[in-house]
């Protein structure tokens, strides 16, 4: 057992099993988030590899290959929706991220909507092929990116919880929209056009225009548009980072200037984004990383790392879920 794991209280050995393939997950597939994990006191980092690896094993099912259709990526995570509303009520899964998440939230009481949302979000990449406006697609980016920010809030100690959760929110659509931008050619691959075709419009940007994947003096300036959105997300998100317990605040800080620099190499490639990947480049990644990591050690030694769980084990108790599963969120959803 890891040294990690023996640290956040997490003995149990088919437990530990299930919190290191979260971990192997997030490695494989997060390089950023997995680098900024790291920059956490060592006793919260199973707890984020837990949210991560369940985001991420979602995500895979539905951006299957084509070949699998529609109908069996859809009963796949009809089927992890039923193993995990299951698993919340019981206390027990078989599926290893299941177990991770599942103990993660009682540990920290993170609330089963973020969870209800997430997944409703990833429904709706099975049948949704674009949005319209851009209100329309925050009811996705709510699902698919903020509430992974509400999720890890716990475990982030915010000073302020109101404050944080907004700040929390508006940092989790700005790497949304970095992706976005990045990733327009591998999301027309897959049939869909997550830029609100609405703001495409303003710059005579149609789908149909996009389909050529020809960066013309059009589609570089909607996308030029869509990356100053991000540095005003981002932006408007730093202040909420302070509130942030300290030994916790480089893990995002170091997330945030790195995810939202995906949007600014987009910009440093000259919008380029069907020739090329956008990616920050490794020294700076070196550099950013560095200066995070002697910060965050400081932190520790002068701060503490902060509380180890809030809540209790999977084994201690179980957790009700809300009567309604369509109850109001409090968020943009």
């Amino acid at each position: 057992m890891s040294t990690q794991l023996a640290a956040a209280g997490i003995t149990d050995p088919d437990l530990a099993s299930a919190y290191g393939e979260c971990r192997r997950l997030n490695a494989q597939h997060g390089k950023t988030y997995y680098l900024a994990t790291l920059l956490l006191p060592p006793a919260k980092r199973p707890f984020v590899h837990a949210l991560y690896g369940f985001a991420r094993f979602a995500d895979e099912i539905v951006d299957a290959p084509a070949a699998d259709g529609v109908q069996g990526r859809r009963e796949r995570l009809e089927a992890l929706r039923a193993d995990f509303t299951g698993a919340w009520d019981s206390g027990s899964s078989r599926q290893p991220v299941v177990r991770a998440v599942l103990d993660t939230a009682r540990r920290w009481d993170i609330p089963w909507d973020t969870f209800d949302a997430f997944l409703e979000s990833m429904a709706m990449d099975l049948t949704v092929t674009h949005y319209d406006t851009y209100q329309d697609l925050q009811r996705y980016v709510y699902g698919s990116a903020a509430v992974i920010g509400l999720q890890m809030l716990p475990i982030l100690e915010p000073s302020d919880s109101a404050a944080a959760r907004a700040g929390a929110m508006k940092l989790g659509e700005a790497f949304q929209l970095a992706n976005f931008i990045r990733d327009v050619g591998e999301d027309l691959d897959r049939g869909r056009i997550y830029l609100p075709l609405a703001e495409l419009a303003e710059f005579d940007v149609t789908p149909q225009r996009l389909q050529r994947r020809v960066v013309d003096t059009d589609v570089r300036s909607a996308l030029e548009f869509q990356v100053e959105h991000v540095r005003q997300l981002s932006q408007d998100a730093a202040p909420s980072v302070e509130l942030l317990h300290p030994a916790t605040r480089d893990c995002i800080e170091t997330a945030r200037e790195l995810y939202c620099g995906i949007a600014e190499q987009v910009a440093a490639i000259d919008y380029q984004v069907f020739a090329q990947r956008a990616r920050v480049p490794r020294r700076r990644r070196a550099a950013v990383a560095a200066r995070a990591w002697r910060r965050a050690r400081s932190a520790r030694r002068r701060y503490g790392s902060g509380r180890i769980t809030v809540g209790a084990t999977s084994e201690d108790r179980s957790v009700a879920r809300p009567a309604d599963p369509d109850h109001p969120r409090t968020a943009t959803g």
